[in-house]
């Protein structure tokens, strides 16, 4: 009977090293990351200082592009951060809570090595304002082309129109489809714009506006295109217009080739 082939046991040996050397190599990288992780949590030079006194701010929490935004809440977001390390900061949540305070469209924050933070924001631009009626109470605000409504900010002045035939109710994308309806109204009317006080877009096929005509504000019916030619047209007819019906204030420029009364009867000029 032939002798039994005695079984090769190097190449097992050698690959059984490789691999025990991997996961040595792996569990003294795990172990590394824990003790780096360990220093950066409890090492004091890591710590986001806070104020130095109620009523201060933490000179090492930058923040940049506040206008109208309280900076009051954009800094209590960051109130449980300090004294704690920069490493704990959870960014995305922290950002998540800037994105909720009133003004605030965009944020950033970022880690600056050894303990300072920076937030950057960008407001939101208002377009017009708008009057929201609280339990039956009128209350004048600001809205943008997001159809987010913005609380008036003291001691701002802004020259906007006033925008009717939005509902605070509605979806704020319905809101912010008829702002920008309205806004690409103003931009064909250029320079003509200055003198429209308000917009009605409640029928986003046939807007409306008030105009400043002759010392009087008129309504304009302009429906959905050539904005800037009809106010234009009607603008340099109003003299004669004004001398034929001084009692109209409102009408109709919704056909290139006329201009129609609307009080009353349905007087074409």
């Amino acid at each position: 009977m032939a002798a039994k082939k005695q079984l090769n046991w190097r190449p097992w040996l050698k690959y059984g090293s490789i691999i025990a050397g991997l996961f040595l190599l792996l569990a003294s990288g795990i172990y590394a990351s824990q003790q780096m992780e360990q220093f950066l949590i409890r090492d004091p030079r890591f710590f986001l200082p806070g104020p130095a006194d109620y009523g201060l701010e933490s000179p090492n929490l930058e923040i940049e592009g506040i206008r109208y935004a309280s900076r009051a809440n954009v800094l209590n977001v960051f109130q449980r951060d300090f004294g704690r390390s920069l490493y704990l900061l959870p960014l995305a949540d922290r950002r998540k809570a800037l994105l909720h305070i009133g003004w605030v469209k965009e944020a950033s924050i970022l880690r600056l090595w050894p303990n300072r933070v920076a937030v950057r924001v960008a407001e939101r631009q208002p377009a017009a304002f708008l009057d929201v009626k609280v339990e039956g109470i009128s209350r004048w605000s600001l809205i943008d082309s997001d159809g987010v409504i913005l609380e008036p900010p003291l001691r701002a002045n802004f020259k906007l129109p006033v925008i009717t035939g939005v509902s605070s109710g509605e979806p704020m994308s319905m809101r912010g489809t008829r702002v920008r309806r309205m806004q690409r109204m103003m931009k064909d009317l250029g320079r003509l714009a200055g003198n429209v006080s308000e917009v009605n877009v409640h029928d986003l096929d046939d807007l409306c506006i008030t105009e400043s005509i002759g010392g009087r504000a008129v309504g304009l019916m302009l429906g959905d295109q050539n904005f800037a030619s009809r106010l234009q047209n009607f603008i340099a007819h109003y003299p004669d217009i004004a001398r034929k019906m001084p009692g109209a204030t409102n009408f109709d420029l919704r056909l290139d080739d006329r201009i129609t009364a609307v009080e009353g009867e349905h007087n074409g000029l």
